[in-house]
């Protein structure tokens, strides 16, 4: 039986219904619209009606904030009623995530859900109103409109799949059939290669089956094989005496490598200027292997004081194509694959970086190409998506950076850049041996990815939203986060002998790459659902999924490590004698090709590459004043504070970030580079930076420039972060129009790429890795030429450095290398006696501040200087106005302490006074004053409309409960113990549980963590047990921060609160509280799971009512990542022993659902009893609630609650998340002792 129950927020907390009510009538224009509502709708069947019954109010709704039905409710009188869900196939993590938590009560079987969401139209509305709307909020690619019927069942009756379909004929066809059949069947590859495989199963003696075609296909695409780098470039006719003499140059490189013989291509450009460093002994310390994973360098990490061997690999991603058209999903699985990459290659993914590309998102929505999203739906979306996965998976993102040029309406930009490290001693890499097994890690297969490769090799066109939903998967993050932990882990890391990720291809490229033979078993890969056919398991991708070769003796051992993670981990195949890879399905061998032809790559491609002559490049802004000029620039979409998309990126998780992405006291300059900690188990002083360089304008005129300036930028940004140029490494993320057989086109790349490579050899640093999508076309429509570069290399944390002005009085230089004739671009040797100099600087302490200039040229970098700490500069007279405007790549700005040393310089570097920072917020230039204030605010605002951040809110009261002035006493154990314990439950998608148990061991406890295994019933079962062993056997239960179940179904930790009202769990946490005198801590996820559960402020587990508090969606309606100022109010609970009122504290938060919400009387009755803990406050210690004091709209500016004892406490700020060295650029007392004082109730 079908049950069903609709839910909707109540008024007040319907934030998602009101905010999409203002964009359907602000942005769409339907302006007859009076009130809409969003109702969300499940069907559960697999449950009791008891049981279904229970979750009502635990799982599918809140009795605080939602009103639930049987029947769908009340509408008004002419309302416009419809329902959307996912297409069959697309993963539905809400659904998902329901079904999850209804096992977790019941510990029986997992029922079937589906969700829906359900619009409630009001107001006069014409037809073509609802048909816009509808439009609006359902893209084709992933969701259709639902049926509002009852239903009957949810199962589905899947038909039993055809046969593999045999290819009769084949051989027969001629060239105009064959590049028929590739249209008719959707292939990426052209008439060559078709006829490469006509000739090539011809010799075989047999017609292939359409398995083989499709495998070949994915093979072979642009995404797998980069084709089109691999193209040959027979005949090169280049205009521009620069690039000529550059090519000249490779030739002769090639030469001295004896590569003469090997094609002229664009991946030999690419990658021979790391090969030449390498063979000069410039390029060092790269880690080597067959293996196919990301770059990889050896390195040294010191760890608690000793120099351990480790690996540091760096990977960067696109997903153009899947964003494009499906921007959620598309940009989430875009940071999925970075990631995977590096963790394929047995690394722990600790800090990403994204770099994007749109057209104008401020533009109305009546102004879409037709075949296209709006460009703001796609920007905002987007950043949903990517910052979803990233923030869910637990990794820090340390950089967001969005450009903006009118050529990305052709195709979005979607990059994802990440690092990852591990100890030498967890990677093991050997050939697998005939015998070997492969084991699939991870997730399901389904149908959504299928084609992914070879459709992000296609160009895209009008029907592209239409047909290609297959290709772009939904992303299971928690998944991965189960991935993540098991590599982490040296016993499981050392059983793999070689592993490959699920990215472009699935099964077929996945298991594929692992070993020359191969025998799969398509029966044996476990599906999400029944009815795929042998070729939908053989290429459909996944994000979550990883393919590892074993010793056969190794395999039950490893499986058991993969259960203990809550991993699914099945033998799919065989390594074998024989270089062919073999596939069976239900029996037949629907795949038998040779592994020499496979991996020929296709038919050889040539083409003809015209380079003509460059474009002058000139950028100016509009006004005839410099404050004129400089408000141009700052409302410049491409200078505009981008703070409110930034913000909704967890910045911090990991506790290693070491530059948080905005500094100073506003938290408004924009950091040069991200930085982070490696994640080592103790202490480093070992960080890594990374940082981008890339200007499409400049690009769009010269792309031999335009890329060599990249490289410049990316450099100098991170020098200019603290971090010493010859221990850098390089790489390339190249986009570019499809080039078909047009020699122009080709000559855009091949200008690009020669430009990357002279600035490689020029500079001394190479680039080991990139990526590349050749695909940026729309119609007649064509992206920017883009050649992103990333800078990446590890340093110490104490020579981290920052831009933003430190203080008045301070004298700030200009350091400028001498320039070539074209003025813009720098001479080597005086860019890298540059580069010494800044180092010197940063390393004698004289560099307070530092940054280097970009598109904006010095004007954007000062004023940036100086938003950070509201300082202003009187700039000196040497300088006029104009020249704050001109480009200035390579130059660097520095603010120096007082009696600082200026380094000596050569080669042409200049070292000249630019001005002196002034306490006065204004800037001094050439005669003129420019009020920073009103620039400030001006800039604040330019994309404020597309990505909100700042909200006006009054001052509230502070709330003061001091036990000694009260004469009250904390509560004491009965017994004290010299280690306490602490047990730290693992939900699927907890991601602090590494930060927590760091913090609580650094303060002197025993921390243990416990996975809660939810594969089966008995597993469901098992881990009950064993968490209520555990609690039995600890003095502390910490529930630490995360989105357990993906935060779904539409509402934080309802995993947690399912799992602990297990009546058995239950009376376990009243043993620990109420006759054993234990304590509790709950941080964000965890604080939401006490709250619903009644810990806090109750100190009991309860039913919840609608008179109950509770903490809900921020009032901002996203994810807000930042560092804020909480103030402690009350000192009642022992965690806050070791703190006194009105201590104030600068504490990561990173939530989206943070605000907490309670009925004035419950106020006041903590407030008085002392049961608020901490109020988020302003620089001052004063509580309010303007978005940049309080981060969600707390009533009362409250942080955290506690128990009416104290002895339970519930924050939001995430107090683990500190260390040496952690968030430099931020000034505050960072350090809050929350934990230490929990360890010292039990020990003092």
């Amino acid at each position: 039986m079908v049950f069903r129950v609709y839910v909707e927020k109540k008024p007040g907390f319907d934030g998602e219904a009101k905010s999409l009510e203002r964009e359907l009538r602000g942005l769409l224009g339907v302006s007859a619209l009076t009130n809409l509502r969003v109702i969300n709708r499940y069907d559960v069947e697999g449950a009791s009606e008891e049981l279904f019954a229970s979750c009502v109010p635990t799982v599918f709704s809140e009795p605080q904030t939602d009103d639930a039905w049987a029947q769908m409710p009340e509408v008004a009188p002419g309302s416009q009623v419809f329902a959307v869900e996912f297409l069959p196939g697309q993963f539905d993590q809400r659904a998902d995530s329901a079904s999850e938590c209804i096992q977790l009560i019941s510990q029986g079987e997992r029922p079937t859900v589906r969700s829906a969401k359900v619009y409630v139209l009001e107001g006069d509305l014409t037809p073509a109103d609802v048909d816009a709307i509808k439009h609006y909020v359902i893209n084709p690619v992933e969701a259709r409109e639902a049926s509002l019927e009852e239903r009957k069942t949810l199962l589905q009756d899947y038909p039993t799949p055809e046969p593999v379909e045999q290819l009769e004929g084949f051989l027969d066809l001629t060239d105009e059939e064959l590049a028929q059949f590739i249209a008719d069947r959707g292939l990426a590859m052209d008439l060559a290669d078709i006829k490469f495989c006509q000739s090539y199963f011809a010799s075989e003696k047999r017609v292939p089956t359409i398995t083989e075609i499709r495998v070949i296909d994915t093979y072979w695409s642009d995404h797998c094989r980069h084709t089109t780098f691999g193209t040959a470039l027979e005949h090169v006719q280049i205009d521009d005496k620069v690039v000529a003499a550059a090519f000249d140059r490779y030739l002769e490189m090639r030469h001295e490598l004896g590569r003469d013989s090997k094609p002229v291509c664009l991946m030999d450009m690419g990658t021979i200027g790391a090969k030449y460093l390498k063979a000069k002994g410039v390029l060092k310390n790269l880690d080597e292997s067959e293996e196919i994973n990301a770059c990889t360098v050896k390195v040294k990490v010191d760890v608690n004081g000793t120099d351990e061997d480790w690996l540091f690999l760096f990977k960067n991603e696109t997903h153009n194509h899947p964003t494009e058209i499906e921007p959620f999903g598309g940009a989430a699985t875009c940071i999925g694959g970075a990631i995977r990459d590096p963790l394929s290659g047995r690394s722990y993914v600790y800090q990403a970086m994204r770099v994007t590309g749109a057209a104008d998102p401020t533009v109305p929505v009546s102004q879409t190409l037709e075949g296209k999203l709006p460009q703001r739906k796609l920007v905002t979306t987007a950043a949903a998506g990517y910052s979803s996965y990233g923030n869910q998976i637990g990794l820090a993102t340390g950089q967001v950076s969005e450009l903006y040029h009118p050529g990305y309406v052709a195709k979005r930009m979607e990059i994802g850049a990440v690092v990852g490290a591990t100890p030498a001693s967890h990677v093991r890499r050997e050939c697998p041996a005939p015998g070997d097994k492969i084991v699939l890690l991870g997730g399901r297969t389904g149908r959504d990815g299928i084609g992914g490769a070879t459709g992000s090799s296609k160009a895209h066109n009008v029907e592209s939203l239409e047909k290609d939903g297959a290709e772009v998967q939904k992303g299971n993050a928690p998944v991965e986060r189960k991935l993540q932990r098991l590599f982490r882990r040296e016993d499981a890391c050392r059983l793999i002998k070689r592993c490959n990720d699920f990215g472009a291809g699935g099964v077929s490229v996945a298991v594929g790459e692992l070993a020359d033979g191969l025998f799969v078993d398509l029966n044996a890969v476990p599906k999400k659902y029944e009815g795929l056919d042998g070729t939908e398991l053989a290429i459909s991708e996944s994000q979550e999924r990883m393919a590892v070769a074993l010793a056969p003796e190794d395999v039950e051992e490893f499986m058991s490590y993969a259960r203990e993670e809550n991993l699914e981990a099945t033998v799919i195949a065989t390594v074998t004698e024989e270089p062919r890879l073999k596939m069976v399905w239900d029996g037949a061998t629907i795949v038998d090709v040779s592994r020499e032809f496979l991996a020929s790559n296709g038919a050889p491609k040539s083409t003809s590459v015209h380079v003509g002559k460059p474009e002058a490049y000139s950028h100016t802004w509009a006004g005839s004043t410099l404050a004129e000029k400089l408000r141009s620039l700052v409302t410049d979409l491409n200078v505009a504070s981008n703070k409110g998309l930034s913000e909704r990126f967890d910045s911090t998780i990991g506790a290693a970030t070491v530059l948080m992405p905005f500094g100073g006291k506003t938290q408004l300059t924009p950091a040069m580079a991200m930085a982070a900690k490696l994640p080592v188990d103790g202490e480093t002083t070992t960080c890594s930076g990374m940082a981008w360089g890339f200007n499409p304008y400049l690009m769009s005129a010269n792309q031999f420039t335009g890329a060599y300036l990249s490289v410049v930028e990316s450099v100098s940004r991170l020098v200019a972060a603290g971090f010493e140029h010859r221990d850098f490494y390089l790489t390339f993320q190249e986009y570019f129009e499809k080039l078909g057989s047009n020699p122009n086109r080709w000559g855009k790349p091949a200008a690009a790429v020669l430009g990357a490579l002279m600035a490689q050899v020029d500079l001394g640093i190479g680039s080991i890795g990139g990526k590349d999508s050749m695909s940026g076309s729309f119609e007649d429509l064509d992206v920017p030429p883009t050649l992103v570069s990333f800078a990446t290399g590890l340093g110490r944390v104490a020579r981290v450095t920052s831009p933003e002005l430190k203080g008045a009085g301070h004298k700030v230089v200009a350091v400028v290398p001498e320039y070539t004739a074209d003025g813009i671009t720098p001479k080597a040797e005086s860019l890298l006696a540059a580069f010494d100099a800044v180092e010197a600087l940063v390393g004698s302490g004289s560099a307070l501040a530092v940054s280097t200039p970009g598109y904006g040229c010095a004007a954007e970098a000062l004023f940036k200087m100086c938003v950070g700490n509201q300082l202003g500069l009187d700039v000196a007279p040497t300088y006029d106005a104009d020249s704050l405007f001109c480009p200035a790549y390579g130059s660097f700005i520095v603010e120096l302490a007082d009696e600082a040393e200026l380094p000596q310089v050569t080669d042409g570097v200049t070292v000249a006074l630019l001005g002196v920072t002034t306490k006065a917020y204004e800037l001094v230039a050439a005669g003129q004053t420019v009020d920073l204030a009103e620039l400030q605010e001006a800039w604040e605002g330019a994309i404020e409309s597309v990505f909100p951040y700042r909200a006006e809110g009054e001052k509230v009261r502070k709330v003061s409960f001091d036990v000694a002035k009260q004469g009250t006493s904390r509560p004491a154990p009965a017994i004290h113990v010299a280690r306490p314990r602490v047990v730290i439950p693992v939900f699927p998608g907890t991601n602090c549980e590494y930060d927590t148990a760091r913090a609580f061991e650094r303060a002197g406890a025993v921390a243990s963590t416990l996975v809660i295994n939810n594969l089966t019933p008995e597993a469901v079962a098992e881990s009950t047990h064993e968490l209520v062993r555990r609690i039995h056997e600890s003095q502390i239960v910490m529930l630490p921060g995360g989105f357990s179940g993906g935060d779904e179904p539409d509402g934080s930790a309802k995993f947690i609160t399912a799992f602990f009202r297990a009546p058995e769990v239950t009376e376990a946490v009243r043993d620990l509280l109420q006759a054993r005198d234990g304590l509790m801590l709950g941080i964000c996820n965890g604080f939401q799971a006490l709250i619903k559960l009644g810990l806090v402020p109750y100190g009991d587990i309860r039913p919840m009512d609608e008179t109950c508090p509770t903490l809900t969606f921020n009032t901002i309606g996203r994810h807000q990542s930042r560092l804020v100022r909480t103030r402690v109010a009350s000192n009642l609970s022992p965690w806050l022993s070791k703190c006194s009122v009105d201590d104030v504290h600068t504490i990561a938060i990173s939530h989206g659902e943070g605000r907490f919400v309670a009925s004035p009387e419950l106020v006041e009755r903590l407030a008085a009893a002392g049961q608020i803990a901490t109020q988020y406050v302003d620089e001052n210690g004063e509580p309010g609630m303007s978005l940049d004091v309080n981060p969600n709209g707390s009533v009362l500016a409250v942080e955290g609650i506690t128990s009416p004892d104290g002895r339970v406490l519930g924050k939001m700020g995430h107090t683990e998340r500190s260390g040496e060295g952690l968030y430099k650029n931020v000034p505050g007392n960072k350090y809050q002792p929350l934990i230490e004082g929990g360890v010292s109730y039990f020990t003092d």
